[in-house]
């Protein structure tokens, strides 16, 4: 089992930070795309090669977020209509997301079994995440879709607070 962990800088205006493995060595690098339309989250390996790409799409009439791996379509997080609560649903292959995603706290299955466990650790200044890749050949995948969860939190977040200005 391998464990990974996420943590977030706070105020980045780079959009940059580092996914590290338990002997705090980097191990992937995300860039985000300042500014740019669409958002776009990087996820480059050691050899600063892009293995996964995460994007929001432009011109959706509800958010909606596209999550490639190795230059494939491997799932799709979108904003479902609602009057109250947001709610959100993923679309993977295979792929199923169990337990409370929107507080980090939720294993990833593939076919039914578990590959992958997720949960926030508290206690930290920013967001920072635990991740235990238990199907290595999953790991990008694992990664990718933790990130994008958080884009997709941080997207309501920024709507939520303009909404009530």
């Amino acid at each position: 089992m391998k464990h990974l962990y996420i943590k977030q800088k706070v105020f980045s205006l780079s959009e940059k930070f580092t996914v590290k493995d338990q002997e705090e060595e980097d191990v992937y690098y995300v860039e985000g795309s300042f500014l740019k339309i669409p958002k776009t989250f990087s996820i480059l390996n050691t050899a600063t090669e892009e293995v996964a790409l995460i994007a929001k799409k432009a011109f959706s009439f509800l958010p909606k977020f596209l999550v490639e791996v190795n230059g494939r379509e491997v799932l799709t997080i979108k904003k479902e209509f609602s009057f109250f609560k947001a709610r959100y649903t993923i679309d993977a292959a295979g792929v199923e997301v169990h337990g409370n995603w929107w507080d980090m706290d939720f294993q990833v299955l593939r076919h039914g079994e578990v590959v992958g466990k997720v949960s926030k650790e508290w206690f930290t200044w920013g967001d920072s995440y635990k991740v235990q890749i238990l199907n290595e050949e999953m790991e990008v995948t694992i990664m990718a879709l933790v990130i994008a969860i958080d884009c997709v939190k941080a997207d309501q977040a920024a709507t939520t607070s303009v909404a009530a200005t």
